[in-house]
C-alpha cells in the first residue's frame, strides 16, 4: 500500500545557533519528486532534508626531519636513523586512518553475560508480574504473543543468526554504568571512509525493550552502508522513565563521542526511536535541548550533532494516551507506576513541552523532526504522531509526518521487513540519511531487493493475531 506523505510545513528560518562546542551544520530544505510506475500514475512527494558543512580538516602530525651534524658517523648509525625514520612514517599514516576495535570472542564472557542478563530478566519479570496481576486479559495477551512469535519464527531464526554469528555485529558494547547500559553496533561490510550513523532506541511498552529488537533493522540499514547503534536501556520495574530517558542520552552520548572509533562520521548523526523507544528518545533530545539553552549546564553531546530525529510509530502526549493504554492492558496504575505520578506526565510529554514559551530557546536548537506512522496502528494512534507534528510546526520547529496507509503498529517494524521486496519504511529513512551523496543513492537504486524470511500466509496471519 502506498504510504502516505504529508508535508507539514515549509522550512522555518532559524534562529539561533547552539551554544555547544560542536558547531552546527548549514542546513538547507530540496523538495523530492519520486514518480511511481504503476496502473496508475501517481506522484509521491517527500521533502528530505538535506544538509551540508564544512568538514573540519584533519591534522597530522608533523614528522621532524632527523639530520647527522657527524659526518664520520659510520654506516651502522644512519641505517638505525633510516630505520626509525620508516617507523614514525608508518606509524602517523595508521594513525590517520579509522580505527575499528577488533572483535574479542570469548564463550565464558558471553555465557556469563547471557546468565546474568537471564536471571535479572527472571527476577523483574516476577516483580512486574506482581504489578500486572493474572487476569483475563494478560493471559490473552501472552497466549497471543505466543502464537505470534510462532508463526514468525523462521523469520526470527534467520535474524538471530545474524545477530550471534556476523563478524559485523559488535554486541553489548559497554556506555555506562548501569547493568543495562549496553548497546549493539551493527557495521556495513565495506568498511571504505566514514559511515553514516543511526543512534537507535528500541521500543518495548517501557516494559519489555531490549536492545536485540532492532537487530532486524540493524541488519537492513548496516546492508545501505550505515551504522547503527540499537541502545539498551532500564525497564520498568527495574527503572521508571526519569531512568530510561537518561540511559538513552547517555548512549547517544557514547555514540557522538566514539563512534568515529567503529568508522562512522561523527558529522552524520541520527537519532532514532520506534514505539516506546520514539518517546523515550524525543524525551532525551528535547532534555538535551533544554540544558544547552541555558549554557550553564554541562552536557556531554550537542544536539546540534543530530542531523535528524525519525519517531517511528511513537507517542508523544502521553496526557492524550494513558486512558488509550488502559483500554489496551497498560492499566492506568501500571503507567503512572512507569511515568512516575500523573503530576509528571506533563513534563515527560514532548509535545507539551515543546509549548512551554519558557524552553522557545530549546525548541529553536532542535533537528529536523521526521515522523513515520501507519493509519491502522491501534497500539498508539496515528493522531499522535500527527498531533506532534502539527505542534512542532506552530511553535516553528522543522517538521514533517509520513503516514503508511492501512500499516498497523507491528507492520512497519516487523511484518514488512521479514516480506521481503521493496520497504517503503526503510526507503523513506535510508532517502533521507543518503539525501546528497551521489554516489550512495545511486548504490541504492541497484540495491537487490530483500529476501522474503516468511512465508506470505504466515504474516498475515500473525498480524491479526498480534497483541500489540
Amino acid at each position: 500500500m502506498q504510504s502516505q506523505i504529508l508535508p507539514i510545513s515549509e522550512t522555518p528560518p532559524s534562529s539561533t545557533s547552539s551554544s555547544s562546542s560542536s558547531s552546527p551544520s548549514t542546513m538547507g530544505t530540496k523538495s523530492m519528486l519520486f514518480r511511481e510506475r504503476g496502473n496508475q500514475g501517481r506522484f509521491l512527494f517527500l521533502s528530505s532534508m538535506l544538509f551540508g558543512g564544512e568538514k573540519a580538516m584533519e591534522k597530522r602530525p608533523l614528522l621532524s626531519r632527523a639530520s647527522s651534524t657527524n659526518t664520520n658517523s659510520n654506516r651502522n648509525n644512519m641505517k638505525l636513523q633510516e630505520q626509525r625514520r620508516r617507523r614514525v612514517n608508518s606509524d602517523s599514516s595508521l594513525s590517520s586512518l579509522p580505527s575499528i576495535p577488533p572483535r574479542q570472542y570469548s564463550l565464558k564472557r558471553d555465557v556469563g553475560h547471557a546468565a546474568a542478563e537471564t536471571y535479572l530478566l527472571t527476577r523483574l519479570s516476577f516483580k512486574l508480574l506482581r504489578y500486572l496481576g493474572v487476569g483475563y486479559r494478560w493471559i490473552t495477551k501472552f497466549l497471543a504473543l505466543g502464537f505470534y512469535a510462532m508463526l514468525l519464527f523462521p523469520g526470527f531464526v534467520k535474524v538471530g543468526y545474524y545477530y550471534f554469528f556476523s563478524s559485523q555485529v559488535r554486541r553489548s558494547v559497554v556506555y555506562g554504568d548501569q547493568p543495562r547500559n549496553r548497546l549493539d553496533l551493527y557495521l556495513p561490510v565495506n568498511s571504505n571512509g566514514p559511515k553514516p550513523v543511526v543512534a537507535f532506541v528500541t521500543g518495548g511498552a517501557w516494559i519489555i525493550g531490549y536492545k536485540a529488537w532492532g537487530s532486524l533493522l540493524g541488519q537492513q540499514l548496516a546492508e545501505r552502508e550505515i551504522i547503527v547503534a540499537c541502545i539498551d536501556y532500564r525497564n520498568f520495574p527495574q527503572g521508571t522513565i526519569s531512568d530510561m530517558v537518561n540511559d538513552a542520552s547517555q548512549g547517544i552520548s557514547f555514540v557522538c563521542n566514539k563512534i568515529a572509533e567503529y568508522g562512522g562520521d561523527p558529522n552524520r548523526i541520527y537519532l532514532m526511536g520506534q514505539s516506546a523507544g520514539a518517546h523515550i528518545s524525543a524525551c532525551a533530545l528535547l532534555d538535551q535541548a533544554i540544558k544547552e539553552s541555558r549554557e550553564k549546564e554541562s552536557v556531554s553531546w550537542s544536539v546540534s550533532q543530530i542531523k535528524a530525529y525519525f519517531g517511528i510509530s511513537g507517542g508523544y502526549n502521553l496526557i492524550d494516551l494513558v486512558d488509550h493504554f488502559h483500554g489496551r492492558g497498560l492499566y492506568r496504575s501500571i503507567f503512572l507506576s512507569i511515568m512516575e505520578g500523573e503530576e509528571s506526565l506533563r513534563r515527560v510529554s514532548p509535545e507539551v513541552m515543546v509549548q512551554d514559551l519558557s524552553i522557545r530557546d530549546a525548541v529553536s536548537l532542535l533537528p529536523p523532526i521526521i515522523l513515520f506512522h501507519g493509519t491502522a496502528d491501534y497500539s498508539i494512534p496515528s493522531d499522535a504522531s500527527k498531533n506532534f507534528a502539527e505542534t512542532l510546526r506552530r511553535v516553528g520547529a522543522q517538521s514533517e509526518l509520513i503516514l503508511y496507509e492501512g500499516k498497523t503498529h507491528t507492520d512497519l517494524f516487523i511484518q514488512d521487513p521479514m516480506r521481503g521486496g521493496r520497504d517503503e519504511l526503510l526507503e523513506d529513512i535510508v532517502a533521507v540519511i543518503h539525501a546528497g551523496d551521489e554516489e550512495a543513492l545511486a548504490k541504492d537504486v541497484i540495491a537487490p531487493p530483500r529476501k522474503r524470511f516468511v512465508p506470505d500466509f504466515m504474516l498475515e496471519l500473525a498480524r491479526k493475531i498480534s497483541p500489540f
